[in-house]
């Protein structure tokens, strides 16, 4: 059976955080109920395919899949279970806002399998959780933390901001240095991207007049690393840090190009050599199209792409495809060759849209 990877798409929320450009959106109580009985079915509709494959891992994502009741997410974990061959060791992660969980929410997700929660903070600062539109304060959080470890969850992600309204140097590495005394297993550390359509647009701009300066956040980048580092945080991607063992091994089949099945309002699909968006038609990916993909969703990780793994993949070797690119952005100091994988320099990683986008045939 082949490995297969599962994101189940929640895609509503409180209140649209100012920055949020996800397909989200507030919602009833009704408008719930309708929405968890159409993707129970939904699940339930994949028999057929699901013969073919074992589940490896497991992402509910959103919006904010915390605010369903907990009634709502065993009747999910029902149609998984009914429908997919799930690994017994496969990774089961849930988004959750802090504002929207509660103790009994947690002791059902430990009791229906979900093993790793990813929590947006984003700050440890409660002005500039204000200015970011988020419903939560630092201590619900903490709460919210604590009570996790009490229900033993012992993989938790992390999720802050660099680059946010208010923030300085000082603030976003006080943020750091807090989060990390809490010890949580893996650390995602972001950089504020302005979204075309959001308040934030609206508010500052396509050249983000008003938000921390480029030398600001150029060395808020820095520190993240720095400190990370130093509290014993692997950087095995541009934004993700994790301790020994615990990299989030869904992100890391999405790098990897491992098939994956998207299911809910506008979740994305990659199988069988065609990628879809819920409700849209399929569309099939080129040799070119996916070679492109290998090494631009690869440079992502620290370690880099193979060449060994891009032969056996694509029965071509990287040099034949790519070789002109790699020798040039290798003279620009972007690239590095380290035996069989090519990498991002530290050069590299601070332009890495650029360099990626070199990629595409």
């Amino acid at each position: 059976m082949k490995p297969l990877e599962i994101y189940l798409h929640i895609p509503f929320c409180i209140q649209k955080c100012k920055y949020c450009d996800f397909l989200s959106a507030p919602s009833g109580e009704k408008e719930r109920i309708v929405y968890v009985e159409n993707l129970y079915r939904q699940i339930c509709n994949y028999k057929e395919l699901a013969k073919d494959y074992q589940v490896v891992s497991v992402f509910v994502g959103g919006g904010t899949p915390s605010i369903l009741e907990a009634y709502q997410m065993e009747k999910i974990f029902q149609g998984l279970n009914q429908t997919f061959s799930i690994v017994p060791d496969a990774e089961i992660t849930i988004e959750m806002n802090p504002g929207t969980v509660t103790e009994e929410k947690l002791h059902i997700y430990r009791k229906i399998g979900i093993n790793r929660l990813s929590i947006g903070l984003q700050s440890v600062h409660q002005e500039e959780l204000e200015s970011l539109g988020r419903i939560h304060t630092y201590e619900e959080f903490l709460d919210i933390y604590e009570k996790a470890r009490g229900q033993g969850f012992s993989n938790i992600n992390v999720d802050l901001m660099s680059g946010i309204p208010g923030q300085t140097r000082s603030s976003w590495e006080e943020t750091l240095k807090t989060v990390t005394e809490l010890n949580p297993e893996h650390i995602s550390a972001y950089s504020l991207i302005v979204e075309e359509g959001t308040p934030f647009w609206e508010l500052y701009g396509e050249d983000r007049r008003g938000l921390p300066d480029e030398e600001t956040e150029r060395d808020m980048y820095y520190r993240t690393r720095e400190i990370l580092g130093k509290a014993g945080y692997e950087r095995y991607e541009i934004s993700n840090y994790s301790r020994p063992g615990y990299a989030c091994r869904h992100n890391l089949g999405y790098w990897n190009r491992t098939e994956y099945l998207g299911i809910g309002t506008g979740a994305a699909s990659l199988m069988d050599h065609h990628r879809w968006i819920q409700g849209e038609e399929k569309e099939k990916l080129s040799a070119n199209d996916e070679m492109s993909e290998y090494m631009f969703l690869g440079l992502r990780k620290m370690q880099g792409v193979s060449k060994t793994d891009f032969r056996q993949t694509f029965g071509r070797s990287m040099e034949e495809v790519f070789g002109t690119v790699i020798r040039d952005m290798e003279k620009k100091n972007l690239l590095q060759t380290a035996g069989d994988f090519v990498r991002l320099t530290e050069y590299g990683i601070d332009i890495s849209n650029y360099v990626m986008c070199e990629f595409l045939l």
